[in-house]
């Protein structure tokens, strides 16, 4: 019952700074429409309390969320059950369908994680100290080639889990308009093998946004080398972002 009313609690956290008064819900709209048209159909990967879900909503996006953690997914059931507009999954991604362990946080689910090696490297890592995973459950797991063949071919996805963006990746074979993925510097190899499964995919071009900062740092597209000697230099301080993939003409 404890853990139960510290994940409430945690959840709660969430709703109040992603969903919130204060959140950036302007800039965050600003920055998606550069990507999504009305109509559009996105993929939102790790939906947790469904931020990104409202704002892809807002610019009239149709929407797939898929949020394994049992607490996330219920508030999301909550405020997108019935809208026509957003499928919600109650699934992870991988590469390959099947199932997953996903390694709980209860009092920070935002960083509840699918990858061990993620949650070891976060073990000792400054910035990370007082996080503890606590609980593990086993989800069911699909792919990015099997949404798309149910769905349809997406205008967008957002990928956000924590240290398994690569293996997400990892299940797609065919090239999408655009995607973003984010990073931590405690597992930058992640994001470089999320750079090269992409340049395996097709012609991308890269930006970044810093952490919640809502915006492009560099403001134009570089290539693959670029972006992973510029994610290689971040300071460790920096801690996550989000990488931007625009498929060039």
């Amino acid at each position: 019952m404890t853990r139960l009313r510290g994940t409430a609690a945690a959840i709660g956290r969430s709703l109040r700074i992603y969903r919130g008064a204060d959140a950036p819900k302007a800039a965050m709209d600003a920055l998606y429409r550069r990507f999504v048209r009305p109509g559009d159909l996105v993929f939102d990967v790790g939906a947790h309390v469904g931020d990104r879900v409202a704002a892809f909503r807002r610019l009239g996006a149709r929407v797939v969320a898929l949020e394994p953690q049992p607490g996330p997914a219920r508030a999301l059931r909550l405020l997108h059950g019935r809208d026509p507009g957003v499928t919600l999954v109650a699934a992870a991604l991988s590469d390959a369908p099947g199932e997953v362990v996903l390694h709980l946080n209860s009092a920070n689910p935002t960083v509840s994680s699918a990858s061990a090696d993620f949650v070891a490297g976060a073990a000792s890592a400054p910035g990370w100290e007082g996080q503890v995973w606590d609980r593990r459950i086993t989800v069911p797991a699909t792919t990015l080639d099997r949404l798309v063949a149910e769905h349809g071919r997406p205008a967008f996805v957002k990928i956000d889990v924590e240290g398994f963006e690569d293996r997400v990746l990892a299940g797609l074979s065919v090239p999408l308009p655009a995607l973003s993925f984010e990073f931590t510097t405690i597992a930058r190899d992640v994001a470089l093998r999320c750079l090269d499964r992409l340049a395996e995919l097709g012609p991308y071009g890269f930006d970044v946004a810093l952490g919640e900062s809502q915006a492009l740092s560099l403001g134009h597209l570089v290539g693959r080398d670029e972006m992973a000697a510029h994610l290689v230099a971040l300071p460790q301080a920096a801690n996550s972002g989000d990488v931007y993939a625009v498929l060039q003409a």
